[in-house]
């Protein structure tokens, strides 16, 4: 599961680069293109544990 956030990251970013291209951009791609890549970004840093929780856990690391 943890590969789909990387495959809407890559998706998303090819999408948004591939409207950002052409000479008549078409901006529903490109926000369609923003909207994965922000999804699948999310999706990742959901998963990561705060450094402020980690430190209160453990007061020994200073």
């Amino acid at each position: 599961m943890k590969y789909l956030n990387y495959i809407l990251i890559i998706i998303g970013a090819f999408i948004a680069m591939y409207a950002k291209t052409g000479t008549d951009q078409n901006q529903y791609i490109l926000i369609g293109g923003i909207v994965l890549l922000m999804i699948g970004v999310y999706r990742i840093s959901r998963n990561i544990p705060s450094r402020n929780d980690n430190d209160l856990n453990n007061p020994d690391n200073d």
